[in-house]
Formats: structure tokens, sequence, C-alpha cells
């Protein structure tokens, strides 16, 4: 669940960078440096579009840690709770593009930018809560640097190949296939794939959070 959720983040940051105006939704990194070369004065990135998505991608996170509070006691009704409320936000994203039409018009756009990055950041607060090693579904930094620095040629205990590999492959996968629709099909499309991920989580999670699994259990 955590690698198609890391799928999703590929597929909406894809979205928002080629069609919404050098923006992220999911990666904040990403934002604060756009913010940066904003200020700075360079062309093509915009230093309200950063602002809006840092600020959407706050409220989620804020959104993100009451249901953790709530849910504390179980991790699958923690991801199902978040993967709802997050479901919720790329619906409305699928029916903002889909009123809005292309290309979309500077308030569709930052539409789009704030229910994706509150769904992302909603995302994001869940899957710190639940501390899944190597899917944090947003960050790679961390993983490319643990993928080389702790490989057993540079000394390390063991790089974990798989587990990282697989996550980078996820988002990489997610990324193309954003990329795809989003410059080949519509906007529309992109998210709605996103939220059908979305979905089949939710309805997994739930299903699965109803046993006593040891996953389950803070």
């Amino acid at each position: 669940m955590m690698l198609a959720l890391t799928f999703v983040t590929g597929v909406v940051d894809a979205t928002s960078y080629l069609q919404l105006g050098h923006v992220f939704v999911a990666n904040m990194t990403g934002n604060v440096v756009f913010l940066g070369f904003a200020l700075a004065g360079a062309h093509g990135v915009s230093a309200p579009t950063s602002l809006v998505a840092l600020g959407a991608f706050l409220i989620g996170a804020a959104v993100g840690g009451r249901i953790g509070v709530r849910a504390a006691a179980n991790r699958g009704r923690l991801l199902r709770d978040a993967s709802a409320v997050q479901l919720a936000l790329l619906a409305l994203a699928l029916i903002i593009a889909l009123a809005g039409g292309e290309p979309p018009h500077t308030g569709v756009r930052y539409a789009l930018v704030a229910s994706m990055a509150i769904a992302m950041g909603v995302q994001n607060a869940a899957a710190q809560r639940l501390a899944v090693p190597e899917l944090t579904t947003t960050v790679l930094t961390r993983t490319l640097t643990g993928l080389v620095s702790e490989a057993g040629l540079a000394g390390g205990p063991g790089s974990k190949l798989g587990r990282r590999g697989i996550a980078v492959a996820a988002m990489l996968l997610g990324a193309l296939t954003g990329g795809l629709l989003v410059l080949h099909v519509t906007i529309a499309a992109a998210v709605a794939v996103a939220g059908a991920i979305v979905l089949t989580v939710a309805l997994a999670v739930h299903a699965l959070s109803r046993t006593q699994s040891d996953w389950t259990r803070a």
C-alpha cells in the first residue's frame, strides 16, 4: 500500500510540474527551492504558486496529524482514514480539472495545486506516523543516500536494495505515468488515475484493518 502511494506521488507531481506552473504538490523541498528562484527573479517559476502549494501542504499535514492522533492505536485505521480524506480531495481536484478545461486558467491552476497539495500533506503525515522504513511515499533523497552509503562496498551494513530500489521504481513509474497522461491525454486523466489508486488503497486497508494482525498495532 505504501508503494502504491509512492506511485501516486509520482503521478501528481508530474501533473503539477508539467501543467500547473512548475510547482510540486508533494515534494516541498523542490517548492522551497523554486520559491528562492522566483524571489531571485528567475523566469518560469512563480512565488505565489509555490506559496500556495506550501501552505496547502501544511494544512494537509495538520489534518493528517489530527487523523494520526485519533487513530493512533490502530495503524490500519490511520491509513484508511487518511486515504479516505486524500481520496475526497483528489475527487475535488478531478471535478475542478473537468470543469476548468485545458489549458487551465490561473484560478483553476491554483485550485488544483491547493487541493492536490492538501491531499499530499495528509498522505505525508500519515506515512510519517506509520514510519515504514524507506517508504515515506514522498521523498527519495534519504532512500537514495542509504542505498549507496550503507552498501557493503562503502563499508556499511547493507543497502537494502530490494525495498529501496522498489520505492525508487514506484516513484519513477508514477512520474512516467503522470507525464504521459498530462502530456498526451488530460490533466483530469492523471488525477483520475491517482484517485483510483488511493481508492484501491483505502478499500484494501479498510478490509485488512478489521483483522488483529501485528501490522495494525501501533
